[in-house]
C-alpha cells in the first residue's frame, strides 16, 4: 500500500449527526492526517489537543466540501499516495472500512473512488446519480429533481483520491473550482 494521507471534514455543524460537537474518528496509520476546521474550531482543536500527526487548517466560511479540500491544498503540497477524504460525522465507520477503500481504489488504479450506501430514508443526504454502472454526478438534496430525491442510493462522505497520476487531487486540490450547489 502507497502513502496514505487523510483529510478529515470537521468544519461543518454536524446536522447529520444532530450533535453539537463533530465527531473525529481516524482509524489507518496515515502519513499525514489533516482536519479541516471551521464551526466550533476551539472545541475540536482542544479535545484533539496533544495527538501526534495532526495537522489543523481552518475553513472560513464553511462553503461546501470541494471548497474544504481546497483548503488543504498547502498541508497537502507534494503529497504522494492516496488522498483519503472523509466527513468528520460519519458514523460507525471502522478502520477495516477505510484499508478495503485503499486497498480497491489502488488495485483498480482509479483517480477516484468513493464509498456508497443504498438507504431507505435519503433525506438529507447527497443523491448517487448514475450512466450505467459509472456515477455521473452527486446531486444535493436541496439541488436534486422529484426524480433525484427518489434515488435511495447516497454518497457515504467517504473518498480516496490518487494524490500522484495525471487525474484527481495531484498535489492537492485542483483549481479553479466551482460549485454547482443551491449552498
Amino acid at each position: 500500500m502507497s502513502d496514505v494521507h487523510i483529510v478529515v471534514l470537521a468544519a461543518g455543524k454536524g446536522t447529520r449527526m444532530n450533535s453539537a460537537l463533530p465527531k473525529v474518528l481516524l482509524s489507518l496509520r496515515p502519513a499525514s492526517t489533516t482536519v479541516v476546521v471551521g464551526h466550533r474550531a476551539d472545541k475540536l482543536t482542544a479535545a484533539l489537543d496533544g495527538r501526534s500527526g495532526l495537522s489543523f487548517v481552518v475553513q472560513e466560511p464553511q462553503r461546501g466540501t470541494a471548497h474544504a479540500l481546497m483548503v488543504t491544498e498547502e498541508a497537502l503540497r507534494g503529497a504522494k499516495g492516496t488522498l483519503v477524504l472523509l466527513y468528520g460525522d460519519v458514523p460507525m465507520l471502522s478502520g477495516e472500512t477505510l484499508k478495503h477503500l485503499v486497498e480497491h481504489h489502488e488495485s483498480t488504479g482509479a483517480a477516484a473512488t468513493l464509498i456508497t450506501a443504498i438507504v431507505d430514508n435519503p433525506q438529507g443526504y447527497g443523491r448517487i446519480v448514475r450512466s450505467g454502472e459509472r456515477i455521473a454526478r452527486i446531486v444535493e438534496e436541496r439541488d436534486a429533481s422529484a426524480a433525484e430525491r427518489a434515488i435511495r442510493e447516497i454518497n457515504a462522505g467517504i473518498y480516496a483520491f490518487a494524490l500522484d497520476t495525471g487525474s484527481g487531487p495531484r498535489n492537492g486540490p485542483r483549481r479553479p473550482f466551482r460549485p454547482r450547489t443551491a449552498r
